[in-house]
């Protein structure tokens, strides 16, 4: 994701290589974020394309939208071929089939905003003293601190493990318990200063709170959850339209997933891997592609992304 509306998105020049976007077609962004990547697409589509944006953040959704308008129409009046959706990408699929809106390629970029990390209200980082929170909704329930303070010990244990692969889970779990019996635990510099002291060792590079803080985002934003869904979704949809029945996808969209971490990019893979077997797509890379040093040195968030890309195989040519 940019750091804001004007920069340049991860892996931009990768993405625009492997969807290979022509004037008149349509492209649904399943995470928009601010609209890096969909405002590249959208001058490549032209004003007789049609952009779908989904985010889950409706301020992100709102600079998406504006960002693209100005980008198909940079002195026109607004375009109705820009359809913003505030959805979580797994339920995109279904508003794609309600709508009656057939895609020529799609993008699923999985991490999300730098504004969002860097906003001490949304308690996503340790870098920052602010609330416990961690939603990318802000209208969902659930928070970080509401899982910190309430859930049963072996249940957080499973949180850090299955969703950090944490190896001190349980060491960290002991200590949370401990703190939040004597004062809740609300801010995400206390959490991170307790996660720390829970750590044993020398400190290296990487925070010792690092892979606390992803596992409770997951946790809060049910992100690998979400995933599994919209995989599920796609190799439906895949089957369907392999029958010549007429779904959201075409014989030839191009599909691409970028993974920021194991957790996300394994099931990405086996996936597009499944659905190759089957002769649903064909795969359009063999390994992941990563960022360039030079994009490393410019973002240095970009290096964990990898993008896997597929086309889709056949089919009825408008299904």
């Amino acid at each position: 994701m940019s750091d804001s509306p004007t920069h340049i998105p991860v892996l931009a020049r990768e993405v625009l290589e492997a969807l290979d976007p022509q004037l008149g077609e349509t492209y649904a962004d399943c995470t928009a974020g601010l609209g890096g990547h969909a405002a590249m697409i959208a001058r490549r589509i032209g004003p007789e394309g049609t952009i779908v944006l989904n985010d889950l953040d409706r301020g992100n959704l709102k600079i998406a939208k504006r960002l693209v308008q100005n980008s198909l129409r940079p002195d026109g009046p607004e375009s109705s071929n820009v359809h913003p959706y505030h959805l979580n990408f797994a339920d995109l699929p279904r508003k794609l089939k309600e709508s009656g809106i057939e895609i020529d390629m799609m993008l699923a970029d999985l991490g999300f905003a730098s504004p969002q990390v860097d906003d001490p209200e949304r308690g996503l980082s340790f870098r920052f003293s602010g609330p416990l929170d961690m939603r990318l909704d802000q209208s969902s329930v659930i928070t970080a601190e509401e899982l910190v303070n309430t859930l049963p010990a072996d249940e957080l244990v499973r949180i850090l493990r299955d969703f950090g692969e944490e190896k001190h889970a349980r060491r960290i779990v002991s200590k949370l318990v401990a703190e939040r019996e004597v004062v809740p635990i609300t801010t995400t510099d206390r959490l991170a200063e307790i996660v720390c002291s829970a750590v044993p060792g020398p400190r290296k590079s990487i925070n010792p709170a690092t892979k606390t803080f992803q596992a409770l985002r997951i946790a809060v934003n049910d992100e690998l959850g979400s995933l599994d869904s919209f995989l599920r979704v796609i190799g439906i949809a895949l089957a369907k339209q392999a029958r010549g029945e007429t779904t959201w996808l075409k014989g030839g969209t191009r599909i691409a997933i970028i993974a920021f971490h194991s957790l996300e990019d394994r099931p990405v893979k086996r996936a597009m891997s499944a659905w190759a077997r089957d002769g649903l797509v064909q795969p359009c890379t063999t390994k992941p592609i990563m960022a360039s040093d030079a994009e490393i040195a410019e973002n240095p968030r970009s290096r964990s992304a990898k993008m896997r890309v597929c086309r889709v195989i056949g089919g009825n040519a408008g299904a």
